[in-house]
């Protein structure tokens, strides 16, 4: 959970620097500009990059730090296209609580959206608990673990 924590603080830089660069270039006057969609789906892509690169790699800069790695079903630093594969399986977390504000026929409040995820979110994790080897489901589906990088250069 710490190691969560302190990704987000780095993605917030990514993201400052990356929707800096967008709305300057993209000459955006304000937070509800119509180009906003173009927004997202921008850092959607960056976050795609940043963690593909750096996954590839077997560790971002947080894991580095609380000494986790990424490997794949065999051990060994996964490729590009299993590190992609587990960025964009790991959207699936946010798609049941989404679609349900969706379909919802009325409007939902920030406070309710914030419910909705962080419940979904805790749903997920308990799933992670029946997992045979107690993974989250986007790692089994991406052939991907992480696991204790002390322990794997001893």
């Amino acid at each position: 959970m710490a190691c969560w924590l302190y990704e987000g603080l780095l993605l917030f830089a990514v993201v400052f620097v990356a929707g800096w660069l967008f709305s300057t270039l993209g000459q955006m006057r304000d937070a509800m500009d119509a180009r906003r969609p173009l927004l997202q789906a921008f850092l959607f892509v960056v976050f795609g990059i940043y963690f593909t690169v750096f996954w590839s790699r077997g560790q971002t800069l947080a894991m580095k730090t609380w000494k986790l790695r990424m490997v794949d079903r065999h051990g060994r630093t996964p490729t590009q296209g299993r590190a992609l594969a587990r960025y964009l399986l790991s959207w699936v977390w946010f798609l049941p609580p989404l679609a349900t504000i969706h379909a919802l026929p009325f409007k939902v409040s920030g406070g309710e959206v914030f419910v909705l995820l962080a419940g979904w979110a805790a749903v997920w994790a308990l799933l992670a608990r029946f997992h045979p080897q107690q993974q989250f489901w986007h790692d089994a589906l991406a052939g991907t673990r992480i696991v204790d990088a002390a322990a794997t250069f001893r």
